[in-house]
């Protein structure tokens, strides 16, 4: 049996405290994140949060998903969702921040995302060594980048990322892992496992 020193209890204590912290983190981040969310979108209507709380959130997810499937369903629905859109990509000012967020965002989402086809890229030769990305354009010939390809590469723990140019023969598929599962690896640092389910990462003993 152990002899029973300041030093093994205090080793014991930040072992199990730090366990915690691995537990209760991510947990407690994603409750305050959705809370900040929900509450901030809320005291768009000061008046009906005060009374309602969580009313104006819920409606506005539902007006949202309604918007969603008459853009998509109607065609009276779709010719006046575009008719908006020409209009905001024409409109000087304004097209500079309509445009860049519009590209952005139906890349993550809908049915144009660009996001899904995930491939391994040579960023050095000697030594060796690969990155995860995405390729977003299959060719740069308008450019005059011919044999060339635009693949994304995800920052880790942060939304951000990079665009680089780079010959073809210097990407390959990825194989056995779906592009979901691919973002979340390569955004966790190589945390997350090579399947959605999967997290390598163990607690220490």
């Amino acid at each position: 049996m152990k002899k029973l020193t300041f030093e093994n209890i205090a080793n014991f204590f930040l072992k199990n405290f730090f366990q915690g912290l691995v537990i209760i983190g991510p947990i407690g981040l994603t409750v305050f994140v959705i809370w900040y969310v929900v509450t901030s979108i809320d005291n768009i209507i000061p008046s009906v949060a005060k009374e309602l709380p969580g009313l104006v959130f819920i409606s506005l997810i539902l007006i949202t998903a309604l918007l969603g499937y008459l853009g998509n369903k109607f065609v009276v629905g779709r010719f006046f969702f575009d008719t908006m859109d020409s209009l905001l990509e024409k409109t000087p000012g304004v097209k500079h921040i309509y445009t860049p967020t519009k590209d952005v965002m139906s890349s993550f989402v809908g049915d144009k995302k660009k996001f899904n086809d995930p491939v391994w890229v040579k960023t050095n030769e000697n030594p060796e060594i690969w990155r995860i990305g995405f390729l977003t354009q299959k060719e740069m010939a308008d450019v005059e980048k011919h044999n060339y390809v635009a693949v994304y590469l995800p920052h880790s723990y942060a939304i951000s990322g990079w665009v680089i140019i780079t010959e073809e023969k210097n990407i390959k598929p990825v194989v056995g892992m779906t592009a979901a599962s691919a973002m979340k690896f390569a955004v966790s640092g190589g945390v997350a496992g090579f399947h959605s389910d999967d997290n390598i990462f163990k607690a220490p003993e």
